[in-house]
């Protein structure tokens, strides 16, 4: 499977460009109100009474577009959600445009649509009201809330209850880290120096089409724990500059339908 998620640093200007002409964003003028400074190290950051969405990371953005374009996304499920649920919408929407009547013999059960799950209520009425008319019809997110948990005697998080889908992509970057129930031998995340550690990917990873792309903002340690828990053949790319990670599903089809999927992904 031809998959490279890296790519070259684009100039600010350009993506202001590209997000405008994709009707991301309305206009320069109305970036700059949205836009902060995102420093994760920052105690703002990571404080337990900051519950505000931060604002757009225009690369990350980007990538995420791209991703969604180039390798013909057709499912996503996003844990966390914020500016890259519009994103995807966005995508999601070209790709339907483009792909509508080539997916029909596919068996694709949700096709272009984004199922997102969060643990914040606040989160979700804010997110909503950035989608457009359009993209609201392709959006699906649930409110679950997330406990404390271990797999396979490893402390971790663990939402209530998943989107029941099979996406071809899967975002991570949630959930919150102060808006976890319970502990765990006296342990939780809702402490500035513990790190996520979600392993709800680990749990539904054997229904994983091969094909399937994960996407992981920032959470580093995170995204460890999970590349040493997965059992089936996946390929890694790191994005240390940019704080993303990525993974592949690189193994044999499950089958021809499976072949014809990712002959339909990749080419």
């Amino acid at each position: 499977m031809k998959f490279n998620p890296k790519i070259k640093n684009i100039k600010r200007e350009k993506l202001i460009q590209y997000f405008i002409k994709h009707k991301i964003f309305k206009n320069k003028n109305f970036l700059k109100k949205i836009e902060k400074i995102n420093n994760p190290f920052s105690d703002e950051h990571i404080s337990k009474k900051n519950i505000e969405q931060f604002g757009p990371e225009l690369f990350d953005l980007y990538r995420l577009h791209q991703i969604i374009l180039k390798y013909k996304r057709t499912t996503v499920l996003e844990f966390g959600i914020g500016w890259s649920t519009k994103v995807f919408a966005n995508a999601l929407l070209i790709n339907k445009k483009k792909y509508s009547k080539k997916v029909k013999s596919l068996r694709f059960n949700n096709p272009f649509q984004i199922h997102a799950v969060d643990n914040f209520k606040k989160y979700i009425s804010e997110t909503k009201k950035k989608l457009s008319s359009n993209e609201k019809k392709v959006t699906f997110i649930k409110f679950s809330k997330v406990k404390m948990c271990q797999y396979n005697g490893i402390i971790s998080t663990e939402y209530n209850k998943l989107p029941r889908i099979n996406p071809d992509l899967i975002y991570l970057d949630g959930p919150s880290l102060f808006n976890v129930k319970g502990s765990i031998n006296n342990i939780s995340t809702a402490h500035k120096d513990y790190m996520p550690m979600s392993c709800d990917i680990l749990k539904i990873e054997y229904f994983l089409r091969p094909g399937t792309i994960i996407v992981i903002d920032g959470r580093t340690s995170n995204y460890r724990f999970l590349k040493n828990n997965l059992q089936r053949k996946w390929k890694s790319f790191d994005d240390y500059e940019h704080d993303q990670y990525f993974l592949i599903l690189d193994e044999a089809p499950l089958g021809n339908l499976n072949a014809e999927q990712n002959k339909f992904y990749f080419n």
